[in-house]
């Protein structure tokens, strides 16, 4: 059955809203540009932006432990560098986070939404070069929408696929077919990626991506069903093109 790109999303500061895009254009070793560009550190991480190294997602703000990002709504304007934030449909924050005074504006206003939770002052953070991601490497994640499907038969709900944070969501092929890739060559258009490995999941999927409430246990329902906490798969660019939604993904080798 052929397997087709059926959506593409970034997300330029780890933790906040998911952005669909209908295109982009990948990089050889390199992540989706802009993704997991920015974090949101807590204030008792430490971080060196001039050698910046991978750290554990626990050292940030997380859907893992704080739900309360879920409800707010994000977007990152790359050509101005302005990240807007809304809340309840009326924006909240507006500022340029390229520049030290916008970076203020939107710690602060995360001081005063998460509190306690943000363990002293948060800080947002980046680093030339680096993608704060849950894994060392500068990777793609992948799933199968079939895989979600198969899923939602064991959770006997509907599982929103946007709960699992992947750049790359698939159509097409059999439910769990992406385990198979590992260690092999897709094709996504022009483009090739080494399949590296399989994603566990943790908590961050509890999460309602609308609501910020913690209505489903993936993690468990994954364990019960399939006897494994996995869903996704992460892959390496190795040769960089542009990428769209509705390319064919095949297995090249």
């Amino acid at each position: 059955m052929p397997i087709n790109l059926a959506a593409i999303y970034r997300y330029p500061v780890k933790g906040l809203t998911p952005e669909p895009l209908e295109k982009v254009t990948l990089s050889a070793g390199d992540g989706l540009p802009q993704d997991r560009r920015f974090a949101l550190a807590h204030g008792s991480t430490r971080i060196d932006p001039a050698a910046p190294a991978w750290m554990p997602k626990s050292n940030f703000l997380m859907l893992a432990r704080n739900e309360r990002l879920a409800r707010l709504n994000t977007r990152f304007d790359d050509a101005s560098g302005t990240l807007t934030i809304q809340r309840d449909g009326k924006t909240v924050a507006n500022a340029n986070i390229l520049e030290a005074a916008g970076r203020t504006v939107v710690e602060q206003f995360f001081a005063a939404y998460m509190g306690e939770e943000a363990r002293g002052a948060p800080k947002l953070v980046e680093a030339p070069g680096h993608m704060f991601s849950d894994t060392a490497a500068k990777v793609a994640s992948i799933i199968g929408l079939a895989s979600i499907r198969d899923l939602e038969r064991v959770v006997r709900a509907p599982v929103d696929p946007r709960r699992f944070r992947a750049n790359f969501y698939v159509e097409g092929g059999r439910p769990w077919e992406e385990f198979d890739w590992v260690g092999k060559v897709i094709r996504i258009g022009p483009t090739r990626l080494r399949v590296t490995k399989k994603i566990d999941r943790c908590a961050a999927t509890n999460v309602d991506p609308d609501s910020g409430q913690r209505d489903l246990n993936i993690p468990l329902s994954l364990q019960r069903g399939f006897q494994h906490i996995e869903c996704g798969v992460y892959a390496e660019v190795l040769e960089g093109g542009p990428v769209a939604v509705g390319d064919s993904l095949t297995v090249v080798s």
